[in-house]
């Protein structure tokens, strides 16, 4: 929280200080309404240099639409408030069709002061000047900033975290026991039950906690995306959209396994298959080895008895479907590994 309070402050004290500088400039330049250049660099401060370099391209490419109609109506009505208006209605609707929004205000600002002072030519230069020194100043501003890749890691890290506590619960659902106070998965950490009904409200406030660190994560990734504008590394993006869409097959999977009406001997082997997943989990494992764990336990499977009731039968139809979503969260995982492989 105090890191947060500072950060704000820091930054009001650098967009005052970059507004007062323009205005400076603007005034030590003679130009009339120099207090507009430190409205606009207010105005072209965006979060990050790429959002900052766009809008400035934008507003670059309105303000010259915005004289050029200017001219024209101040031409044809002179300078009187209905050319405003009728400069005000094309302009908007220009802005309205490019989606340069963020382009009305500002320039519509600049155009009235030809009105104020009744001349056009004369005030073009002190025009074209405010924007440039407001623009500039708004640019230099958040030429600091720079990409925040610990924090990301450090993001990045809770959301594997959660992931791999989730995998755990999963697999404590599949070797549980009534009356027994723990399990062992495959020689494994011996694993505490859980109350009836308890794992699966853990479960559902860990969703939770996992849902929201991925849109921390894919905050940081796109600022920090936003912050290098002449790089194409994507690579912290690519990561969150992965682990969204392991997410979503692992909601898949827990919904599976909470729908068993019983537990098979086969279920100790899922269970064994998702703790192992667990404990390999992590961003650099290209997952080839638990692929090929997996298709050992598939090849296992075949080579066992059929199932002795309709009831058993369900449940070990439910567990290889589980397995072969767990497939395919380790596939993409697979895939997000070659791609890095291949763009780097």
């Amino acid at each position: 929280m105090k890191c947060s309070w500072l950060a704000k402050l820091t930054k009001s004290l650098k967009i005052a200080l970059a507004a007062m500088l323009a205005m400076a400039l603007a005034r030590a330049l003679g130009l009339e309404n120099s207090t507009t250049a430190g409205i606009i660099t207010i105005l072209s401060i965006q979060g990050t240099k790429l959002e900052t370099l766009k809008t400035a391209g934008k507003r670059a490419l309105a303000f010259l639409c915005a004289l050029l109609l200017a001219g024209v109506c101040y031409g044809l009505l002179g300078y009187t408030v209905w050319a405003f208006g009728v400069y005000l209605v094309l302009f908007v609707l220009l802005c309205l069709i490019m989606r340069w929004q963020e382009a009305i205000a500002m320039d519509s600002v600049l155009v009235s002061h030809f009105l104020v002072q009744g001349c056009f030519l004369p005030l073009l230069g002190n025009e074209i000047l405010l924007f440039v020194v407001g623009t500039g100043f708004g640019i230099l501003v958040n030429l600091h900033l720079r990409s925040r890749r610990e924090q990301f890691t450090r993001l990045s890290d809770r959301v594997d975290g959660l992931i791999k506590e989730i995998l755990g619960q999963m697999a404590r659902q599949l070797v549980r026991e009534e009356g027994s106070e723990s399990e062992e998965i495959g020689g494994g950490d011996i694993l505490q039950e859980q109350k009836p009904g308890q794992p699966q409200r853990q479960e559902a406030w860990q969703e939770q906690e996992l849902l929201q660190a991925l849109r921390l994560a894919e905050d940081c990734a796109v600022e920090n995306y936003g912050n290098t504008p002449f790089s194409r590394d994507t690579y912290e993006l690519d990561y969150v959209r992965m682990r969204q869409r392991q997410t979503v097959i692992l909601r898949a999977i827990h919904e599976n396994i909470r729908g068993l009406s019983c537990l098979p001997s086969q279920a100790r082997q899922v269970a064994q298959l998702l703790e192992q997943v667990r404990q390999e989990y992590h961003r650099y494992n290209n997952v080839e080895g638990l692929l090929a764990k997996m298709e050992d336990v598939f090849a296992d499977m075949q080579t066992q008895p059929l199932p002795l009731s309709r009831e058993e039968f369900e449940a070990r139809a439910v567990l290889f479907y589980v397995l072969r979503q767990m497939e395919e969260l380790l596939k993409i995982k697979r895939q997000f590994i070659r791609e890095c492989q291949v763009q780097r």
